[in-house]
């Protein structure tokens, strides 16, 4: 299928004025804040976890995968526990949002690559592009950005298999 043909379910939200999206397949639930705990020695990305449901998960901050400096907390501020593909591995994983919106749909009429030059983050973070009302919508390359900023300290974990 051709990329003008797909189209992707995703939940959008907001990082430092910006809006983002993640494939809705992807998003386990979407918390309030929590209590965090910082892991010394982690990449400041993955530098913290949170208790989800009697596990401990990793806290992805996507502002400083970006390369923005890391946002105020406010009152609608949110968790998307995504579960995504690490290794072979499902992984259980935190994402900040400081604002959650809709599950919406992208036609892929409305993405595109991003460009090689020109974007104010890594383009090999982004995955498409799309654009949306005249507001763009970006939508992270996720692997790229856990495998080059998630460093190699283990900061990432899969879930334990059950039998």
């Amino acid at each position: 299928m051709s990329q003008s043909m797909q189209s992707w379910q995703v939940l959008t939200f907001d990082l430092d004025g910006e809006t983002f999206a993640l494939e809705a397949g992807l998003v386990r639930e979407v918390l309030d804040i929590a209590p965090e705990t910082a892991v010394p020695g982690a990449a400041p990305f993955v530098g913290a976890v949170i208790n989800f449901r009697g596990r401990i998960i990793p806290l992805a901050d996507l502002r400083l995968a970006f390369g923005l400096s890391r946002g105020e907390t406010t009152l609608n501020s949110r968790i998307v526990v995504i579960e995504y593909d690490l290794g072979g591995e499902p992984t259980l994983i935190g994402v900040r949002a400081d604002k959650v919106h809709e599950v919406t749909v992208i036609e892929g009429a409305e993405a595109e690559e991003p460009p090689r030059v020109g974007l104010r983050w890594r383009s090999d973070f982004v995955r498409r592009l799309a654009r949306r009302g005249g507001d763009l919508i970006v939508l992270p390359d996720l692997e790229q950005i856990f495998t080059t900023r998630g460093g190699a300290s283990g900061a990432v974990v899969p879930l334990p298999q059950t039998a």
